[in-house]
């Protein structure tokens, strides 16, 4: 069985990764500002309290977690996203700090902290957008948001090929639409081909087995093209 960190759980794809790796007997670490839903399930092996990936005072909870419950990493999902959909010309440099905060600032310094606790076979997996992916379709209104996705596509790339002599893997998933309630505030009324469990049970998966075939990768997940 794996230890699993898992951040954004409080809804959509991140809830229904950590019920499922749960149900699965993984030990699961659920991180978001609102825990309640992942607590409320009561399940023994999975821990869930308030995490603010923007609050530098709350990185010291997972440490301490770590070091006294498991003293080790295996898998380490980066779900946790912000969104935003505004015209270019109204989007502040505060509006672009808000969303960088979580989609790369929060996601670096939260790999920082876990890495020292991975091992040789252990996979940090990164949730993507296909907006973020070069070549691919742009939507108006999200320049913060899809470059946001792209910076982290990059930085991945580069971890990987930092820690290869460790034997840690590091990839990317890029998604297309999903169904999951982020997407219905940001673009009411569209329909995706996909629900959070279906998309969930795909990142189940390859975070358990990617890893054996990839490393420095992004992969395009996505049911529509574009």
């Amino acid at each position: 069985m794996k230890r699993i960190i898992i951040t954004g759980t409080s809804r959509g794809i991140g809830f229904e990764l950590a019920k499922k790796f749960a149900a699965e007997g993984h030990q699961v670490l659920a991180l978001s500002r609102k825990h309640t839903q992942c607590s409320d399930l009561n399940l023994q092996n999975l821990t869930a309290f308030s995490f603010d990936i923007t609050n530098a005072t709350h990185f010291q909870k997972v440490i301490d977690f770590i070091e006294s419950d498991w003293e080790g990493v295996d898998i380490l999902i980066n779900n946790a996203g912000a969104f935003l959909n505004k015209p270019f010309q109204e989007t502040t440099i505060a509006d672009f700090k808000a969303i960088y905060d979580v989609n790369v600032f929060g996601v670096a310094e939260l790999t920082k902290i876990v890495l020292p606790y991975m091992n040789k076979g252990s996979h940090v997996v990164t949730v993507s957008s296909m907006g973020g992916v070069q070549g691919s379709m742009k939507f108006p209104g999200l320049s913060a948001y899809s470059s946001s996705k792209g910076a982290v596509i990059t930085w991945s790339e580069l971890l990987a090929e930092e820690y290869k002599e460790q034997g840690i893997s590091f990839n990317v998933l890029a998604l297309g639409a999903v169904q999951t309630e982020m997407l219905e505030e940001a673009f009411p009324g569209y329909d995706a081909p996909l629900t959070a469990s279906q998309m969930a049970n795909y990142i189940f998966d390859f975070s358990l087995t990617g890893h054996q075939y990839f490393n420095g990768k992004m992969l395009e997940v996505s049911a529509t093209t574009p």
